[in-house]
């Protein structure tokens, strides 16, 4: 397990950007499949985002995509998530997951990953 440290979160307008950043303590973080799930007050954690070790694929969301982009920084041992025209019902805890050379089929499920932070929190109003 590695230890993740997320920053970025804060309160926004609808159609505003955010950029949140994932800080991991391990100096072999290019072999790591990483993630970004959400949990909004009363739901339960949902898939976001992630990126692939190996292949530099990237999966999304279907309630995210075309406004969200995962990117890594392997020489930082950093994932970010840029989120663009955010709205209300992005409003949540964010949450970055990591796990060594995952099943990538299983990239959506959080029980893929062995590494989480502590959280963010993304507050977009109308």
């Amino acid at each position: 397990q590695v230890q993740l440290v997320e920053s970025g979160g804060g309160s926004v307008r609808a159609g505003d950007s955010l950029t949140l950043a994932c800080a991991a303590s391990t100096h072999t973080f290019d072999l790591y499949d990483v993630a970004w799930f959400r949990q909004a007050p009363d739901e339960g954690r949902e898939f976001v985002a992630a990126f692939r070790w190996a292949s530099s694929s990237t999966t999304y969301a279907d309630s995210v995509k075309g406004r969200f982009t995962i990117s890594r920084d392997n020489a930082k041992s950093t994932v970010y998530l840029q989120m663009n025209s955010l709205k209300p019902e992005d409003t949540a805890v964010y949450y970055c997951a990591a796990g060594m050379m995952t099943q990538w089929p299983r990239a959506t499920f959080e029980d893929n990953y062995n590494s989480w932070g502590q959280g963010t929190q993304v507050t977009v109003s109308s």
